[in-house]
């Protein structure tokens, strides 16, 4: 957390924390939600200045209910997730990248959701991979040591059977809608 962040806590102890006004979306951007986006269920709009990403990444944290947020000053941002905490992209050096700029890490487990959603854990990290970088991960797949064509992946996830593997990682099948139980967090927080 920022120095001058830990300073306004200090001197501004009782601001009310706010909701609804930000959004990390499934491609790893930040949006910022106006009154207009909030009535009407959008997205918002895309924060572009790096500046300001990068103090929201490095002040990005959750609390005790699985609720995430961005300490602003003394205000708790509470962020909605299109998704999951974190977004993967593919890194040709790195591997697997955050969106907060930083490595995933070793990747402990591999889930996949009936609507194709690849979802990986590094600890206590778990991060969807960017949609545009699915396929290129896809073709990583293995069922029972062979190739994982369409087909034979479709088939897996309509009834598991066999060992679904990325990079030796046993692929697990997950719904989507149990993701953020699985994972003990809250996609709308609420206060």
């Amino acid at each position: 957390m920022d120095d001058i962040v830990k300073q306004a806590m200090a001197k501004w102890p009782n601001v009310p924390h706010c909701y609804g006004w930000l959004l990390l979306d499934a491609r790893g951007n930040w949006r910022m939600r106006d009154e207009r986006a909030q009535h009407l269920n959008l997205p918002g709009d895309k924060l572009a200045n790096r500046a300001l990403t990068g103090f929201i990444e490095r002040n990005y944290l959750h609390d005790e209910h699985g609720n995430w947020y961005f300490q602003n000053g003394p205000q708790r941002v509470y962020l909605n997730l299109e998704a999951t905490p974190y977004i993967a992209r593919t890194d040709p050096a790195q591997g697997f990248m955050l969106h907060t700029q930083q490595p995933l890490g070793a990747v402990d487990k591999v889930f996949l959701t009936e609507a194709g959603e690849l979802i990986l854990q590094s600890g206590d990290v778990v991060a969807q991979l960017d949609d545009r970088d699915v396929a290129q991960v896809l073709a990583r797949l293995r069922l029972d040591g062979k190739p994982a064509d369409d087909e034979v992946l479709l088939s897996w996830m309509t009834r598991p059977a066999g060992t679904l593997t990325l990079d030796g990682v046993a692929v697990e099948r997950l719904e989507h809608g149990r993701v953020p139980e699985q994972f003990g967090f809250r996609r709308l927080p609420a206060p």
